[in-house]
């Protein structure tokens, strides 16, 4: 019976790779992730869902502040 690798199987083989290689690699794996879009929105936001504090209702610490932007603007 054949068993489920897993990332954390594969990191220390990729720790022994070359840092070109390593990234040889990581294009590879965003290929094949991007390719492989054969599950639905909703199957992969199970496999990977928010955590408790994603959403929460608390105001950000780093709310948006519209003062003191002036600056910043941009010419059209």
């Amino acid at each position: 019976m054949s068993q489920t690798l897993t990332a954390q199987d594969l990191w220390p083989l990729v720790q022994k790779l070359s840092r070109d290689e390593q990234v040889s690699l990581a294009k590879l794996a965003l290929r094949a992730a991007a390719q492989s879009g054969s599950s639905s929105d909703a199957e992969s936001y199970r496999a990977a869902s928010p955590s408790v504090d994603e959403f929460s209702s608390q105001e950000l610490q780093l709310a948006w502040e519209a003062e003191g932007w002036e600056e910043f603007d941009a010419q059209l």
